[in-house]
């Protein structure tokens, strides 16, 4: 129905705006030289009159100021507003024509008007003959000059078309006649100060004047003054041009004696519109239409001034006439909007009449709907709540078994844990068992500490957590927890630091859900740290505030800026997190601070930074919450001797071995690291990285297997160091073993994409790592065997689609089309493979069993043989064809690989 209603006010509100467009069909442009004067005045009039007869026409008038860049302005401004016709009088000729063609050229009709343009690109020129002009006042002095007469010709703005026209119509005539003679001439820009002074010096310096021809009465006007001053103005007579009526104008001044006559120049205003009109409705129009002139004295200057009178009195009778029939039109045309708007509000009375009835029908129907719907949903609604109860005792019992079987969980660990402290008190253990059993120890405990989460953040869940607050030396109780953590600062090089401006400090804090938070905002930091890092507490107390603030700071990944919000959510994980963790220890941190009605808030520029914002003193506690506790007793915590090095993740130099395979461990968590290092290290020669470093290690060492996690400290995971190193020349043929606790489709298949040989996930049995290490390492010697006894297989026009045998193939290449240099080195081989000698050296090693320069030999050698078998060379020339140095040396290399010398190799052939 609005739609409907806005339809109908869009259609009237068109159907108004067509009638306005129909009264404004043409827009029509006129471009004024200026509207100083009286003559450009009464030409702007008379087209202004004229245009109210057609309310069709638009007309635009712009004063040009007599300045030429403003009037290409004022024409350049007309085209842009899409004019469909202009008018032109311009100030100069020459400057002009430029934008006057460009309108043409346009397909704008241009009307010329007045003066003339440098060309013929317009449509129509209209205005007097100005020629005609200076020829009919030079026949007037010369009818009236009986004997020699002396004149000064005063003429317009230099190059202007009237003044060159009237100019030559006037000497032309002068040069006929013997009793007139032009003794001087003066320039002008149409106004009577430009010619005063000019004429003063000239009025001093000759005598004798008896005409002043001027090119229009403002300047003839002017002249006369100047005489006047001189006392010559009744032996000088003047004679102008325009014979304009009005208290200044030629007619005047002619009945006045001033003038002895002027040339009467019409306007042409009225004619401009009627020409421009012709054109814009397609009608011929002559290309020059020229105006009549009359020469005007003393004896038809009365006739002429009555002539204007009353031309004047009829062109105001026609704007009083013009403003009446607008008048009427305005009253007209508000009718015919009331009308429309009666027959609208018509209409939509109509209409909305006709929407009530329809719509009283269809809320009717939609009634008795929503009544059967209201039904429907009455018993729908029992049944969700029926089964909402059903779900809530489901939820109910599987969060009590969960509850309960973590709590069960919590027996055995106990039990472990006891069992561990009850070993580590056996002396009989040596160093590798203890550590061990250490490791046993220490997981056990961070398995009990996870348990413990899953079961507060229920709590928490169901808010059933009391808090049990006590007076503690927060110095104290933060030192014991820093010094819980300081052996594994010192195995990662981590800068660990503790400092608080005062360790009397005491507030009322409950022990174990503050030392939870400690243990989840330090684990964070330390898991996020790399070797070498800061992490640092710090305790501010400040004596104005009733806070004291906490501040765990460290040099870690930090924390995207647009996910700052969302770290205390539960189960949030950083997009820039390849950590695995359960995300609910922020959370419950979060929970437990606010519980002591404190803040916990988080920053990150280098780094993570978390402050928690404690009262002092007990007011802000219920009495219920407070309790007393003994002051805090540092116990002791079980240790074990672990004796790892001095540096788990130090670079290893590789052992120069060949009794056993090299393995380089690339895993962030230093106790598993560890554990693989001592169980393999009795077969292998083990290096450890802790992933930041793994490619740049892999390059390195060159091992022959790569154990690899996927989620690392360094830049990239297990995946991507995987990819990396399989794409490059040097250490594509190592085996690549991922071992992680990603046990999905989508890792296992990424895994497979990245070209590792084998994926194996945690936890996992040492048994089978240890049988596929040496599965990988005997199909290896396998393959090592088939590019040994196959060299003369692996070439160019054979890719068996392998990396390694693209490999080989290229330097089978290279040796070929360097068979017969002497002088082709490995340094010259590795080279054109674009990697250094002692990595080609490893390469070659691992892929073949042997040294490359062995391998060039060989090739060498199997060439050798095989020209002696079909071909017809000496020896000496089969030894330089292969490349050695001398015969002797190819007979000695010969017999040693084959047994026989050159010579009897090939008799026995024969």
């Amino acid at each position: 129905m609005f739609r409907l209603i806005m339809f109908v006010f869009i259609g009237l509100n068109l159907f108004s705006c067509s009638n306005q467009k129909e009264n404004s069909k043409f827009k029509i442009g006129f471009s004024q030289t200026g509207f100083e004067d009286d003559w450009r005045k009464a030409m702007n009039q008379s087209m202004e009159i004229q245009a109210g007869f057609y309310p069709e026409i638009k007309l635009i008038i712009l004063d040009g100021e007599d300045d030429i860049d403003n009037q290409i302005g004022d024409i350049k401004k007309l085209i842009d507003s899409r004019v469909d016709a202009l008018i032109v009088s311009p100030v100069k000729s020459k400057p002009i024509t430029p934008i006057v063609e460009k309108a043409f050229k346009m397909g704008i009709p241009v009307l010329v008007v007045d003066r003339k343009i440098d060309g013929q690109n317009y449509t129509a020129y209209l205005g007097g003959d100005n020629y005609r002009v200076g020829a009919n006042a030079a026949n007037y002095l010369a009818s009236i000059s009986q004997s020699k007469k002396r004149i000064i010709e005063i003429k317009g703005l230099s190059g202007s078309s009237p003044a060159l026209e009237r100019s030559l119509g006037f000497n032309n005539v002068i040069k006929n006649t013997e009793n007139l003679e032009v003794v001087k001439t003066l320039e002008s820009n149409w106004e009577s100060y430009s010619i005063k002074d000019s004429l003063r010096l000239l009025l001093d310096e000759i005598k004798e004047i008896d005409y002043i021809f001027t090119h229009n009465d403002r300047m003839a006007l002017g002249a006369w003054e100047v005489a006047k001053e001189k006392g010559l103005h009744n032996s000088i007579k003047f004679i102008g041009v325009d014979g304009l009526p009005g208290p200044n104008g030629g007619i005047n001044l002619v009945q006045q004696e001033i003038l002895l006559a002027t040339i009467l120049y019409p306007t042409g205003g009225d004619e401009a519109i009627k020409i421009a009109l012709k054109i814009l409705n397609g009608e011929k129009v002559p290309k020059n239409n020229i105006l009549n002139t009359t020469l005007i004295d003393s004896r038809n200057a009365d006739i002429m001034k009555n002539q204007f009178e009353k031309i004047a009195q009829h062109q105001m009778d026609i704007e009083n006439q013009q403003k009446k029939i607008k008048k009427q039109e305005e009253t007209y045309s508000t009718q015919l909007n009331n009308l429309k708007l009666l027959l609208a509000l018509l209409i939509l009375s109509f209409l909305l009449g006709t929407y009530g009835i329809y719509t009283s029908y269809k809320l009717k129907k939609k009634k008795r709907e929503l009544e059967l719907q209201n039904k429907k949903i009455t018993v729908q609604r029992n049944q969700i709540k029926k089964i909402a109860e059903e779900v809530k005792r489901s939820n109910e019992a599987k969060t009590n078994f969960f509850t309960g079987l973590s709590h069960e969980f919590k027996t055995p660990i106990t039990l472990i844990l006891s069992s561990i402290e009850s070993l580590s008190e056996n002396k009989l253990l040596d160093k590798k068992l203890t550590r061990e059993v250490g490791l046993m120890f220490n997981n056990s405990k961070r398995l009990l500490r996870l348990i413990n989460q899953l079961l507060d953040f229920r709590k928490i869940e169901d808010r059933k957590f009391i808090l049990k607050a006590s007076e503690t030396n927060l110095y104290e109780f933060s030192k014991l927890i820093f010094n819980d953590f300081k052996r594994e600062a010192q195995k990662r090089n981590i800068n660990f630091s503790f400092t608080c401006n005062n360790k009397e400090l005491k507030i009322f804090i409950d022990r174990d859900l503050m030392d939870k938070v400690y243990f989840n905002l330090l684990s964070n930091a330390f898991k996020f740290t790399p070797h070498n890092g800061t992490i640092h507490i710090e305790i501010h107390d400040d004596k104005e505030s009733n806070f004291a603030n906490i501040c765990f700071k460290d040099s870690g990944i930090g924390i995207p800026k647009e996910e700052i919000n969302k770290v205390f959510k539960p189960f949030y994980q950083g997009s820039n997190n390849n950590k695995s963790s359960s995300g609910i220890g922020l959370h419950l941190s979060k929970e437990f601070v606010e519980l002591h009605k404190g803040s916990i808030e988080v920053r990150s520029r280098h780094g993570a930074e978390f402050i928690i914002s404690l009262y002092k003193g007990s007011a802000h506690l219920n009495s219920d919450e407070v309790i007393f506790e003994p002051d805090i007793i540092d116990d002791g915590v079980l240790t074990f001797s672990e004796d790892y090095e001095e540096d788990t993740f130090k670079i290893s130099k590789k052992i120069n071995s060949e009794e056993k395979y090299s393995i380089l461990i690339i895993e962030d968590n230093s106790d598993l690291a560890q554990y693989l290092k001592g169980k393999l290290s009795t077969e292998y020669q083990i290096c450890i990285s802790d992933g930041s470093d793994g490619v740049e290690k892999s390059l390195e060492l060159i091992p022959d297997i790569i154990i690899s996690d996927i989620n690392l400290s360094g830049k990239l995971s297990g995946f991507e160091i995987c990819k990396t190193l399989k794409n490059d020349l040097r250490t594509s043929h190592i085996p690549n073993i991922i071992l992680t606790a990603l046990n999905n489709k989508e890792s296992y298949i990424q895994g497979l994409q990245s070209g590792a040989d084998l994926y194996l996930t945690k936890p996992f049995s040492f048994a089978i790592l240890f049988q596929s290490i040496k599965t990988l390492l005997y199909n290896r010697e396998k393959l090592r065997y088939y590019y040994i006894n196959n060299i003369h297989k692996v070439d160019t026009h054979h890719n068996f689609g392998l990396f390694e045998q693209d490999f080989i193939s290229s330097i089978n290449r290279f040796i070929e089309e360097n068979l017969d240099n002497s002088s082709f080195s490995v340094e010259q081989l590795a080279d054109k493979l674009n990697i250094s000698r002692v990595q080609l050296y490893r390469k070659i090693k691992a892929i073949l069993g042997i040294n490359i320069s062995d391998y060039i030999h060989n090739i060498r050698l199997d060439r050798a043989r095989a020209m002696l078998d079909d071909s017809k060379l000496s020896i000496s020339e089969i030894a330089y064809a292969v490349g050695f140095s001398s015969p002797n040396y190819f007979s000695t290399s010969f017999k040693n690989k084959f047994n026989k010398t050159p010579k009897a190799y090939r008799t026995n052939k024969d």
